[in-house]
């Protein structure tokens, strides 16, 4: 795969994320390459389907109104519903809650030759969970360890588990949609400014924003903790939708285009079988 600028680096650091650079493209070029993006996606998708050895999962993150339904929504405007399936994780129920906390994601893993979706995952718990602490007493856990102890040990959990996953055919990528604050105040105002989008707006937005510095925290010490080369994570900078949406499409499509995907090839005996088949149905004319 082609490395990304928003490769979120294997070293133990916390790094840095960007938010807005002052060479991003425009908007213009970002939505005209994004659609050549979208049909080389839509063919890969297909022989990813035939071919049947891989899967694809995607998992998206971030903070309010950074953008994740529609950057989901316009990169895979071009693929099959068929070999495509988008799951959007909210509270846990009361049966989530009575199993492990990555049960209800493993349940709706992707087959092989699907590409599956992932809107906010088992990464909630060690993100919103983590700024909330409170959270863990509804799991009903069996052991009883110091909070601080819980992070490391979950992200060992998820790191073994998404290299189970790997191994197993399933390539993950991971991103971030990094959006700033100021522009996360004013996609929240604009939310506020229009009664069709009334239904996207909680007065609970404005109490997490509070916790800004905590979540940003949050993000980078289960980032830096759990980006490995099986499963790495992208911090892609949001302020600009299209420009985020189109950083996102390129890494998808190169993450196809380097598993080696072919449609599956025909035995002699067969093909002979359709060669006949041709030659009755031509005859029908």
């Amino acid at each position: 795969m082609t490395e990304s600028p928003f490769l979120v680096p294997f070293d133990g650091s916390l790094p840095s994320f960007p938010t807005a650079s002052s060479d991003t493209p425009g908007k213009k070029h970002c939505r005209k390459a994004l659609a050549d993006e979208v049909k080389a996606i839509s063919a890969l998708q297909r022989r990813l389907f035939a071919d049947g050895r891989h899967a694809l999962l995607l998992v998206f993150q971030a903070l309010d109104a950074a953008g994740k339904d529609g950057t989901i929504r316009h990169v895979l405007s071009g693929v099959n519903p068929a070999g495509c399936r988008v799951t959007s994780f909210k509270q846990p129920s009361a049966v989530e809650l009575d199993h492990d906390f990555l049960w209800r994601t493993s349940r709706v893993l992707p087959a092989r030759g699907m590409i599956g979706v992932f809107n906010r995952s088992y990464y909630e718990e060690v993100l919103v969970v983590r700024v909330h602490p409170e959270f863990l007493g509804a799991q009903n856990l069996p052991r009883d360890i110091p909070t601080a102890e819980r992070w490391p040990e979950r992200y060992a959990s998820i790191r073994e588990h998404e290299r189970h996953l790997s191994l197993n055919g399933t390539t993950i990528l991971k991103f971030w949609l990094n959006i700033s604050r100021e522009e996360q105040r004013q996609r929240l105002l604009a939310r506020l400014e229009e009664p069709d989008k009334y239904w996207k707006f909680s007065p609970a937005d404005l109490a997490e924003r509070e916790r800004w510095d905590d979540y940003q925290l949050a993000f980078r010490e289960a980032l830096s903790a759990t980006s490995r080369p099986w499963a790495p994570w992208y911090a892609v900078p949001a302020d600009s939708k299209p420009f985020a949406r189109l950083a996102v499409a390129r890494i998808v499509r190169a993450a196809l285009e380097g598993m080696d995907l072919r449609y599956p090839e025909v035995p002699e005996a067969q093909e002979a079988r359709f060669t006949e088949c041709r030659r009755i149905l031509e005859a029908e004319a």
